[in-house]
Formats: C-alpha cells, structure tokens, sequence
C-alpha cells in the first residue's frame, strides 16, 4: 500500500493545489505570455502547471539513475495527481505465465466488480511508472464510474524489455476474464498504458473467451518507427519530449527492427488484425508529440469498422489524466473520459 511521502512532497502539493485555485488572471502571471501554436492555446492553468513542473529540481529525469527516475516520477504523480476517496483499496498479485505481477485493486461501492472491471496499465515509457504513479487516475475513475478498476504493475525496461510488459498484461487481462467470466471487462491506460492497451486487444481478438469488451486509450503511444508531425510542433518544452521518446524506445525495444512489429506499432497492423476489435474511446492532448499518431490510430479503427469515439483536448498537454490535483481541465477531461467508459461498457 502507500507510503506517507516526505514533507517537501506533501508542502509542494499544498502549494500547487493553492495555486491552482487562484483565480485565472493570477495564473496567468504565474504562467507567462499565451502560448499558441498549431491554431490552439496552451490553457492558462496548464501553463502555469508546466511552468511550475520545469522549476522542480532535477526534473530531466533522463539523466538520472532508474531507480531515482522512477521515484521521481512516482513524486510528480503525488504532486500533481488529484484525491480521490474510494471505499476499497487492496493490494493484490495477478498469476502470469513468468510467476505474478503486483496488482492494486479500488472500488467505490459494493457490487462494483458486477458493473464491470478496467484493467488500468500506468504510462511510462514501458520504463518509468508503477502502481504509485496511476494511484490518482485509478481512483478517480472508480469514483466516477463505479466499476471495478485493477491498475497492473507490469514489468519494465530496461530489465525486461519488449515482450515482457506486453506478455504481463496479456495474462492480466486473461486472469481478470477466467476470474470474472460474468463481468465486461475493459483494458485501459496513459502513453504506454494505451499502448499496451491497444495491443492486448489486437493480441486477444481470436481467444476463445474474445478480446476486451472496450478500450479507453489515453494519448497513446502508436507508433515507434516513425515520427509523426506533432514531434515538430510540440518534441520540446511540452513536459514529454522527443528526446524523453527517443530515450524510452531505446529502453524498451531490443532492437531497431522491433519499432515495425504491430504489438510495438498498433498503427502499423494490418487491415484484418483490427477487424472485430472493441469499441475504443482515444483521448489526446492538443499540445502532445504523440497527438497526430493517437489520432491515425483512431482512424484506423474506424476505418476497419471499430466503433471509435475521439477527445481532443485542446491546450493540454501529456499525461492530463495525472493532473487531477491543478485546476478544473484535466478532471474535466478524464470525467469525459470516464463518461464514455462507462457507456461504452453498458453497451
């Protein structure tokens, strides 16, 4: 379970909240001069939130040791993450076919495992991220939604790189439908998490038990060959980056040729691997370098005749799902989010 975190931590999360709360024209002398790019505006309180985000020391956490990248990330998602109270939280292990991942799982209600199940997988880059880091977004959609959400400790790279994380959440999503054969089960995640997400769909399409019953994909990651145009516009200065990409894909991937295979590269699959896959809601962020293949992917379903819904949130960056605890947008946002979750499995 948690941990209490240190005082600085808890005395910056104060002072974001507060300053989040301040009326728009205070932010905005917090934040700066608007920011506009590719016809849209960086909202006011994102702006101050990234600005704030680029103060914290050592915030290129490329640069440090793992196990400290990994903490600092876990730090930001306190931070920056909302409060959520839910009435169940329980640490849990999910059997995979390499021994067992670590697992949390949150209800708000009794009788939430009846409502359904989500299968969360944290963003990250397949290198960064843990049960800590997804703890706020998990509790707000068990909140809002009243489902059952179980967020997934998969393993990580370097240490275990590409198929390790994959498989994880493969047996993850297979243990969740043996262990709740009467339940519609969705998978859902941010960045990486969406990618695992799309890509555990395409892998389970032809189960006997079938593939998820729906797929909420948070500005994922669909496509490590290329770079698409959003890397132009919004590769710098964004809070994720094209040099924080770069530095994922060399993580996580054992070779160069991995970018192509379609459980790297969703995007890239073919025609026929995306026929009969679940209906999919894929929100992105406006000012987000993975935006443009997000937004492809979402096209691709469609186009193979997937029921797919698009948010765009415009003037918001990455990881709004993790941003809960600053301003109004990003609750907002996931709260649409959610909203379409909860639809999409009712159906």
């Amino acid at each position: 379970m948690q941990t209490t975190p240190p005082l600085s931590e808890r005395l910056t999360r104060v002072a974001i909240r507060t300053l989040g709360n301040l009326p728009q024209w205070a932010q905005r002398l917090i934040a700066g001069t608007p920011v506009e790019a590719d016809g849209q505006r960086l909202a006011t309180e994102v702006q101050m939130a990234l600005r704030l985000l680029n103060a914290l020391p050592g915030n290129d956490f490329t640069q440090l040791p793992l196990p400290e990248a990994r903490a600092q990330i876990d730090a930001e998602a306190r931070i920056f993450g909302g409060t959520h109270d839910v009435a169940e939280v329980e640490d849990i292990a999910i059997p995979t076919r390499h021994g067992s991942v670590p697992a949390r799982r949150y209800a708000h209600a009794a009788g939430a495992r009846g409502r359904g199940t989500v299968l969360y997988f944290h963003g990250g880059g397949w290198v960064v991220g843990s049960l800590e880091s997804a703890d706020s977004a998990c509790r707000f959609i068990a909140a809002e939604s009243g489902l059952e959400v179980i967020a997934v400790d998969y393993r990580l790279a370097p240490e275990h790189p590409f198929p390790a994380g994959l498989e994880d959440a493969i047996d993850a999503y297979r243990w969740a439908r043996a262990e709740r054969p009467d339940a519609r089960i969705a998978v859902a995640g941010d960045s990486a998490g969406g990618n695992l997400s799309a890509t555990v769909c395409i892998a389970t399409r032809d189960d006997a038990t079938g593939p998820p019953d729906f797929q909420l994909l948070f500005f994922p990651v669909t496509d490590l060959s290329t770079k698409h145009r959003s890397y132009e516009l919004f590769g710098e200065g964004y809070f994720l980056t094209e040099a924080h990409m770069d530095w994922y894909r060399d993580h996580y991937l054992p070779t160069a040729d991995a970018a192509h295979d379609p459980l790297v590269s969703p995007l890239l699959a073919k025609d026929a691997a995306l026929t009969g896959l679940p209906p999919a809601h894929v929100a992105v962020s406006g000012f987000d370098v993975l935006r443009d293949e997000g937004l492809a992917y979402a096209e691709r379903l469609r186009e193979a005749g997937v029921p797919v819904t698009v948010q765009l949130v415009e003037g918001h960056i990455h990881a709004f799902v993790n941003a809960t605890g600053v301003g109004k947008l990003s609750s907002r946002a996931l709260a649409e989010s959610v909203a379409a979750l909860t639809r999409g499995l009712a159906h």
